[in-house]
């Protein structure tokens, strides 16, 4: 599976620490639109290139990190047939999946360690869209 992961500097560390996990090596091609340093910038750059390459189809689910991970989640938000969701266990990262078919996982990072985190990514890559009411209520979100 292609997953595209982006960040700002709060979460740059989280993303490198993910994307090195080997478990997550043998199932995902992760295709990172940066940030690429701990120096200071703007989330909405890589929210947005995240979302771009999920559209195009270079990928087929995304990852966000930031420091509360609420900013990252608004700007994914913003773009069609983007599911954005905020997780701060891995229950709820898989419910994000399971229930409101979350193609981006949003992560923040000062508030999780860095296993929650992996935690968090495994159970959402693991998790599948049970569709039924819940697809029902998508159709729904999607009307408005």
């Amino acid at each position: 599976m292609n997953v595209v992961i982006g960040t700002d500097h709060r979460g740059f560390e989280y993303k490198e620490f993910i994307k090195s996990y080997n478990d997550f090596s043998k199932n995902i091609l992760w295709l990172d639109v940066g940030c690429h340093s701990s120096d200071s910038c703007d989330y909405p750059i890589f929210a947005r290139e995240v979302v771009q390459n999920i559209q195009s189809g270079k990928a087929q689910a995304g990852i966000l990190l930031c420091g509360t991970g609420v900013g990252m989640s608004i700007a994914a938000n913003r773009f069609e047939k983007i599911y954005a969701g905020l997780a701060w266990n891995k229950e709820v990262a898989r419910l994000n999946k399971e229930h409101d078919k979350v193609n981006v996982l949003v992560i923040p990072a000062d508030f999780v360690t860095r296993d929650q985190a992996l935690e968090m990514v495994s159970a959402w890559v693991e998790a599948d869209f049970l569709g039924g009411k819940y697809q029902k209520r998508i159709d729904l979100i999607d009307s408005f």
